[in-house]
Formats: structure tokens, sequence, C-alpha cells
């Protein structure tokens, strides 16, 4: 059967009648605990709102709601989905909701038995970071106009993105009281509420520097504003406002805009970090990663980068 677009799939799920509202106030509830034990992310928290209220939708369909459903109608529900065209990295999230709402409901005792126990997740393929070349980002960096305080906005974002590996979603939501310009640092809340320290480096404080003087002044148009990257009205940029910038500064720089993202620029960060000797730890310390299984990636590719590179020029190779 063909993947269907996504278009197609979103129209799909919105066909469905609404989550029951039995259904709506236990995700509210999981949402509640899991944010008051665990710390998550605004994020993941959005994530299993609308994985859990998918489910459920798909549930009021058939007569069940998240109480009363079973493993084989999660399996079902799994199912349908893969036939719709979802992704097996899609799926494999959704699981991982599913788990950890019904892992709770076993725990305060609304069921007896935890329905995902023997669901297996999809397998997925390792999929190796998209990093650009140094020369690419040294070329989008510079794409940006600064005559304009928009311009030198973006070029502030990218050269502090570059410079230090954030998340799309740490970048745009640091408040300006996050920089330390004197001590040439940025305090990050990352995933689960973890702040770390990531240097800036020269080019970075630089621009900031500028963009702070020249550029944020003009866009806040004289209102108080607690986000360092402002957009229009002095409100903060969000994740597709940044995405939309570096698209734009891909076609600039004559780099395709497919093989260009924000989180490519993180990735670049990690890569050419380690390919000049950087520390696995270090690195794993920069970046915010809570296992080092998780930053090991960037080594294999650094490997697939020095295999290129041997069979492009070894004469035997």
């Amino acid at each position: 059967m063909p993947a269907t677009r996504p278009a197609d799939r979103r129209a799909r799920a919105q066909a469905l009648p609404p989550a029951a509202p039995q259904d709506l106030r236990a995700i509210t509830a999981f949402l509640d605990r899991a944010w008051a034990e665990s710390g998550l992310s605004p994020l993941t928290l959005h994530s299993y709102r609308r994985d859990l209220e998918g489910l459920a939708r798909w549930l009021g369909t058939r007569g069940r709601d998240l109480a009363s459903a079973d493993r084989q109608q999660l399996y079902d529900y799994l199912a349908d989905r893969t036939a719709a065209g979802y992704a097996a990295r899609s799926n494999a999230r959704l699981l991982s909701a599913l788990r950890a709402f019904y892992v709770q409901q076993v725990r305060i005792g609304v069921r007896e038995a935890d329905p995902t126990a023997l669901l297996d997740p999809p397998k997925l393929g390792r999929s190796l970071p998209k990093a650009l070349s140094e020369s690419q980002v040294e070329a989008l960096i510079l794409a940006s106009p600064v005559d304009t305080p928009s311009g030198m906005r973006d070029r502030a974002m990218v050269e502090l993105m570059y410079a230090t590996g954030l998340r799309v979603s740490e970048l745009v939501n640091l408040p300006a009281t996050a920089l330390n310009l004197r001590q040439g640092v940025v305090r990050v809340m990352g995933k689960g509420s973890k702040e770390r320290l990531v240097p800036l480096g020269d080019e970075a404080q630089h621009w900031l520097e500028t963009y702070l003087a020249q550029a944020r002044p003009a866009l806040a148009g004289g209102r108080a504003a607690a986000p360092l990257f402002l957009g229009r009205g002095g409100a903060a940029l969000s994740r597709q406002q940044f995405w939309n910038v570096v698209k734009r500064l891909a076609v600039l720089a004559g780099i395709d805009p497919a093989r260009v993202s924000p989180h490519g620029l993180r990735h670049s960060f990690a890569t050419h970090l380690l390919n000049h000797g950087a520390d696995l730890r270090a690195l794993q310390m920069l970046l915010g990663h809570s296992s080092l299984s998780t930053t090991q990636i960037y080594t294999l590719v650094a490997r697939e980068g020095l295999k290129r590179l041997h069979q492009a020029h070894h004469p035997r190779a």
C-alpha cells in the first residue's frame, strides 16, 4: 500500500471525532503528574498530549476509551498508522508516550496491567546526523545581510547556534538574562530542566554584543522584552520562524535548502569539534546529552568522513 502524504494523514486524523471528556481528563492528570515527577519539557508534554489524544479519538470510533483499551487495540492502532504511512520513528515515539501513560495508570491503581508491556517497538534504522562542511557553515553565516535589525539578529542567532550547539528550542527560548558576555558564556536550560553553561567563542560574542546594542532595541520597539531574540512586536521567534531563516540563508549561500536545518547546525557543531580533537565527554556536556551513548554517534560520523576521504584520494581505494 503506497504511503500517504502528510497532508492526507492530517486530514484523516482531523476527521475523527473529539476525544471523550474522561480521556481528556485522564491525559491532563497524567501530564500534570509527569511534569511534577520528572520535570518533562513543555515540548515533550505537548507531544505526549497530541499522541494520547490521537489514540483516544481513534478508540472513540470503536466504542472504547483509554481506560479500557487492551493490547490488541493498541496493536491495531499502530498497524493502522503504519498503513497510513507514518514513519517507524513516529510510531516509536507514540509507543513511548503510551508506555509512560499506562505505566503511570498501573502505578496509581487505575489499571491492573499495562497493555503496552508486550508491544515491540518498530525497528529503526540508525541514521547518521547530517552535518554541513566547515566551508558551508561559513557561507551560511556570511549570507545573512546585517544592514537591518532582523538581519543582524539572524546573523547573531546562526553564530550562536554554531558556536554552542544549542537545540533550536533552547535557542528560541533563551531569555536575555541567559547571556553573560563578561564571562563569555550562555546559561542554557535543556531537556529535563537540566542547566548547563556553554562558552560562546569570540565571533558569537562579537555578534551578540552588536545585536544587543544596535538591533534588539529596534525590534523591541521601546517595550520591555524577556526573550533574547525578538521578532515583530518584541515577541520571541518561534522554531518555525528560525527554520525559515536558516532555509533562506541556505538559498543565499548557494546550498541546497533540503540539506540545511537548525538541527543540522547542532550536528555540524558536534562533528567539527570532534574532527578537531574534542574529547567525547566534553562534547557530551556541551550538547547537554544525559547519556554518552547519544554523543557517541558523532564518532560514527567522523569515521564515515574518513572513509570517504580515503576512497576519494587513496590510489588503491
